[in-house]
């Protein structure tokens, strides 16, 4: 059976500074994310055990259990994608992204709309949680969620296309207490090529969920 390993990032430490300093990043993907991991895969064997023994009394929280870590490690996954030193500012159909650009419109009304919308559903998570952009396969729009923990307050069959870490390890050693100061510096190093990627795969894909009539 498949178990999940820590990816390497897609740049070094300092590459996304100041925005983000070498310093988080590191205990942030070394530490954190590789702790998602972990604990996906030692859930695995923990399921894999009450299986064998058809002992059935964790059940309820080995299950929340793999929701979380793996939800944690998919979302990181994205993260680190979704940014880079040489990104920011809005996607624009001179830069390769104009289908992006589009159903960003088509779904909120404008860009503006869209960042304060993300914006501010990032900032207020109640605790620890995540502001996403992802594409809804029933609609064929694209919406924002507001996740708790890793998991929670999500639609089901929605797919993460920009994501935003709002934990406070993501931001706490750069910015203290001041959430919404760290996701509004998010904006100058959002990646749209790789989002834009991943709009044009999600939309490919949709087609292949079982979904209601």
């Amino acid at each position: 059976m498949a178990t999940y390993t820590l990816p390497e990032l897609p740049y070094d430490y300092a590459a996304l500074a100041p925005v983000i300093s070498p310093e988080i990043i590191e205990l942030h993907h070394d530490k954190h994310h590789a702790a998602y991991v972990k604990g996906a895969n030692d859930t695995l064997e923990q399921l894999a055990e009450a299986r064998d023994k058809d002992q059935w009394g964790t059940i309820n929280g080995l299950e929340k259990n793999l929701a979380f870590h793996l939800s944690g490690h998919i979302l990181h996954s994205i993260y680190w994608h979704n940014m880079t030193g040489d990104g920011g500012g809005e996607p624009l159909a001179k830069d390769g992204v104009g289908e992006l650009a589009d159903a960003i419109a088509e779904s909120f009304g404008s860009f503006r709309k869209f960042k304060a919308q993300l914006t501010k559903a990032s900032a207020t998570t109640q605790g620890s949680g995540w502001g996403v952009l992802a594409y809804e396969p029933v609609t064929g729009r694209l919406i924002v969620e507001q996740i708790y923990d890793h998991q929670g307050n999500v639609g089901q069959g929605s797919v993460p296309i920009l994501v935003f870490d709002a934990w406070e390890h993501a931001f706490y050693l750069q910015y203290k207490n001041q959430k919404v100061d760290f996701i509004e510096a998010m904006w100058q190093v959002v990646n749209w090529q790789d989002v834009a990627k991943r709009y044009t795969a999600a939309k490919e894909r949709a087609n292949n969920l079982l979904l209601a009539p």
